[in-house]
């Protein structure tokens, strides 16, 4: 009887993920998600240039409700990505700010909005194109 050796072998971890040990995989997805997440994007690259009040946030990213941008803003503050400053002022004034940990993202997430500045009208063509395809199925 011949015996599968193969079967026996841990699989090949390959893709970006592979350099990092297993462990660490499931933290490391989270944090991705988190960085990669479109508001989390959208917020980040809002703060590049210093702190923002709460109600200048929510007006400079489009389409966020107050109820995302206030979740948003925690999960951010939870990972150390940013931080909440509150000012003892009639009326209280809150700003948000990026850490040294957050702007460390600073890069890639402008590169992937301008990424996707860039090629949005080809994105939105390729949408149209492949739509038209898929009702044809």
């Amino acid at each position: 009887m011949a015996h599968d050796f193969q079967a026996e072998r841990p699989p090949v971890r390959t893709g970006p993920c592979a350099r990092w040990p297993a462990e660490q995989g499931d933290t490391i997805r989270q944090i991705v998600e988190r960085a990669g997440d479109k508001w989390s994007v959208l917020v980040i690259g809002t703060l590049e240039n210093g702190p923002v009040r709460y109600t200048d946030l929510q007006r400079s990213v489009p389409g966020i409700s107050q109820r995302m941008l206030t979740h948003t803003l925690r999960q951010l503050r939870r990972d150390g990505l940013v931080t909440r400053t509150a000012y003892p002022e009639v009326p209280p004034r809150v700003e948000y700010a990026l850490t040294e940990l957050g702007t460390t993202l600073l890069d890639a997430v402008t590169a992937l909005i301008d990424w996707a500045g860039t090629h949005h009208d080809e994105i939105t063509r390729n949408r149209a194109h492949y739509d038209d395809g898929a009702r044809g199925n």
